[in-house]
C-alpha cells in the first residue's frame, strides 16, 4: 500500500545505523551529543548489577517481565537477560508460544500468557507473577504494532488504524503498567523500560534537517509520542521511588514488525537487545526519565 511505500522510500540512515521504530539532527545534534548517554554513566551493553528481590522461598533473584517475549526482539532481550542469571518470565499472546520459547531460552525462565489488549489476562498475569515470583523487578513493554506499513487506507489518517495501533502501542503499556506497578515499588530496584521510536520524537518530525522528517505513518508515530510521554510523566511521579524509567529506540532491526525490516534492516535482534538490556539495567545514579538509543541521548 502508499504507507508501505512512503516507509520504504524514506527509512534513512543516522550515524551508520538505520533506525525506524522497532526506530537528530535536532539543536545542532543535541550540542554535538556530547552529552549523549552521560547521564546514564555507563555504555550501551554494560549492565548493572541486578537488581535483588526475595523470593517467597528465600531465594535472592531478579525479575522480569517482558511484553511480546516470544519473537524477535523481545526474545532476544529474554535471551539476554537470563544469561545475566535473571528469572524471566516470557509474556505471550499465546501460552504455548511463551512456554515453548521460555523453554528453549532455559535458565528458570517462565511464561504467561499476557495480550496487552486484554485487560484480564494482564491481571491474571500479575497475580501470577506476585504468587510465585513475589513480585517483579524489571518491566519491558515491548509489545508494538505498525499496521500502517501494510495497510490500503484510502487517506493518511485512519481511525481503524489509530484504534489499532493505540491498543498495542498506548493503552497496552498503560494497562501492564497499571498492573504492575504495585509489584515495581515493592522492588528496591525497579526499571520500566518502553520500547519507542525515533519516529515518535517531536523533534525530529518537526527538523528539515532529520532524516526522519519525511517519514508519514501518523498512527504509528503519535503512539510513540504518546508513549515517550508516558515515560516523562511516569519518572517525574516516581521520581521519590527507586524505580527508574526510560524510553528506548532499538533501531531499525529485522523483526515482524514491517515486510521492510525484514527485507532491508541492518540490525539483528541481538545487536538491538544491547540498548534494552542497558536501559533495564540501569545503575542506581542514573537518571530516570530519559529517551535512548544506541548512539545515546535521543530529543523528545
Amino acid at each position: 500500500g502508499r504507507a508501505a511505500q512512503r516507509v520504504r522510500g524514506t527509512i534513512s540512515t543516522r550515524n551508520g545505523h538505520r533506525c525506524s521504530s522497532d526506530i537528530d539532527d535536532a539543536f545542532e545534534h543535541l550540542l554535538t551529543r556530547i552529552s549523549r548517554f552521560e547521564s546514564l554513566t555507563r555504555l550501551p551493553g554494560e549492565c548493572a548489577q541486578p537488581a535483588l528481590t526475595s523470593t517467597p522461598g528465600g531465594g535472592i533473584m531478579t525479575t522480569v517481565l517482558i511484553t511480546g517475549g516470544n519473537r524477535g526482539l523481545g526474545r532476544a532481550v529474554a535471551e539476554e537477560l537470563a544469561g545475566q542469571g535473571m528469572t524471566v518470565i516470557v509474556g505471550a499472546r499465546q501460552a504455548g508460544d511463551g512456554a515453548e520459547i521460555a523453554r528453549r531460552i532455559g535458565g528458570g525462565a517462565t511464561a504467561v500468557q499476557l495480550d496487552v489488549t486484554d485487560p484480564p489476562s494482564i491481571r491474571r498475569s500479575a497475580a501470577w507473577i506476585d504468587e510465585h515470583h513475589g513480585g517483579l523487578d524489571i518491566l519491558i513493554n515491548n509489545a508494538g504494532v505498525l499496521p500502517e506499513a501494510t495497510s490500503q487506507a484510502a487517506e493518511v489518517v485512519d481511525l481503524g488504524l489509530f484504534q489499532q495501533t493505540y491498543a498495542t502501542n498506548v493503552f497496552g503499556p498503560v494497562a501492564v503498567l497499571e498492573a504492575f506497578l504495585p509489584q515495581l515499588r515493592r522492588s528496591p530496584q525497579g526499571r520500566i523500560v518502553n520500547v519507542s521510536s525515533t519516529m515518535g520524537s517531536l523533534t525530529d518530525q518537526t527538523d528539515p534537517r532529520s532524516p526522519y522528517y519525511d517519514m508519514i505513518v501518523p498512527a504509528y508515530q503519535s503512539s510513540k509520542a504518546a508513549l515517550n510521554s508516558i515515560t516523562i510523566m511516569l519518572a517525574k511521579a516516581l521520581a521519590d521511588t527507586s524505580i527508574k524509567v526510560s524510553s528506548v529506540c532499538p533501531g531499525f532491526v529485522q523483526t515482524d514488525l514491517t515486510p521492510i525490516n525484514r527485507e532491508q534492516a541492518p540490525l539483528t535482534v541481538t545487536q538491538a537487545a544491547k540498548v534494552v538490556v542497558s536501559a533495564a539495567t540501569l545503575p542506581d545514579d542514573a537518571r530516570s526519565g530519559t529517551f535512548i538509543d544506541s548512539d545515546g541521548i535521543v530529543p523528545w
